[in-house]
């Protein structure tokens, strides 16, 4: 009897064996194919880079950003009081208009002037930075221009306020046909656009050239109405709108 007991637990034992082995064996398969699906989770997408929107997504006509009667005082005798504008691919982002005049005087000679205004308008871009800093290289490469002018003497360059968020004033003189130029061009930043007016004259035939710190009072007169005139003729970007430019379509236009 006893004999019989031991054969059996025996029997008993042996036949435990398989079954834990089963049960291990799936233990192994539920834990490999956990690591399975931890390892097929999809990666987390980089978030779309941001930028801050332009303020103004437009521009005047560059002929309108001057008043009239500034325009009839800078330049006596103007062939063209409603200006002439410059060619644009683009009118919302690039603009120019000139004026010109000769004042005869007969014996006493005669007063000529020239007067331009220039626009240059920038969006923001995602890869190329907000529409004020593209602005700014460009308020840069403009004053550094004028800074450069071939052949000017008496170059003289100062920061000036009260026009726009930043401004520079560049004046000089420039032998033309024989005669004394006087120039004075102010560079203007106004958020994201860019005004560049020069203004310039000579005498002729006997009378006096004036300085280019006869013009320099006149010039910034006319660079803060241009200022003005953008903030007025300009809308401001709602949100993003079309003056905030994901990177894809940066390239294209790129």
């Amino acid at each position: 009897m006893h004999r019989s007991a031991s054969r059996l637990t025996r029997i008993l034992a042996c036949a435990a064996v398989p079954v834990m082995l089963v049960v291990a064996g799936c233990s192994s398969d539920s834990g490999g194919k956990s690591d399975a699906d931890g390892s097929s989770s999809s990666p987390s997408t980089s978030p779309t880079p941001t930028v801050t929107p332009a303020k103004y997504s437009g521009l005047p006509d560059a002929c309108d950003t001057i008043d009239a009667k500034t325009v009839g005082s800078l330049v006596p005798k103007v062939k063209n009081k409603g200006g002439t504008s410059g060619k644009s691919s683009d009118i919302e982002t690039r603009g120019s208009c000139s004026w010109n005049g000769l004042d005869d005087k007969g014996v006493k000679g005669s007063q000529y002037r020239w007067l331009d205004v220039s626009l240059m308008r920038y969006d923001s871009d995602a890869t190329l930075g907000s529409g004020a800093k593209r602005a700014g290289e460009y308020y840069a490469k403009e004053v550094a221009g004028a800074q450069g002018t071939a052949g000017a003497k008496s170059l003289k360059s100062v920061a000036t306020a009260g026009i726009g968020d930043q401004a520079t004033l560049v004046t000089y003189t420039l032998k033309k046909t024989d005669e004394d130029f006087a120039y004075a061009t102010v560079v203007a930043r106004a958020e994201n656009v860019v005004i560049t007016l020069t203004y310039n004259g000579a005498g002729y035939a006997g009378a006096k050239s004036p300085s280019s710190a006869d013009l320099t009072k006149d010039a910034e007169k006319a660079a803060k109405e241009a200022v003005t005139a953008i903030a007025a003729g300009s809308a401001d970007a709602p949100g993003a709108g079309e003056s905030s430019k994901a990177p894809s379509e940066s390239a294209k236009a790129s």
